[in-house]
């Protein structure tokens, strides 16, 4: 006897996002990761260009504030798909931008 019920169906669907007129995206240039045994939180914020006097700060304190602008947890089991998309999307990418020079460093 078979473990799986006999009137299992699959279903394809595509999951788009409800995105409501005028709701604002949110940019951010930098993300930390963390995670659990059970999740991974990443937090992007922005990091905008220093000033001579947080250049100096940064150097005797070894830190740098940069405000979060969104803070995302996902479980351990969504890791790898979310790797995967993101590879397939920078090799699009890269393919179709090979002449701009987009990889020749950080952005901040």
């Amino acid at each position: 006897m078979s473990d799986e019920p006999q009137d299992r169906k699959q279903i394809n669907f595509t999951i788009v996002p409800d995105e409501q007129p005028g709701e604002p995206r949110i940019y951010a240039n930098f993300c930390s990761i963390a995670h659990t045994p059970f999740d991974f939180t990443l937090t992007f914020c922005e990091v905008m260009p220093l000033s001579e006097k947080e250049v100096r700060e940064a150097e005797t304190q070894h830190v740098v504030r940069a405000p979060v602008r969104a803070r995302v947890v996902v479980p351990v089991q969504f890791v790898p798909n979310l790797i995967a998309a993101l590879q397939e999307h920078v090799r699009v990418f890269s393919e179709s931008y090979a002449n701009v020079g987009w990889n020749k460093g950080p952005v901040h």
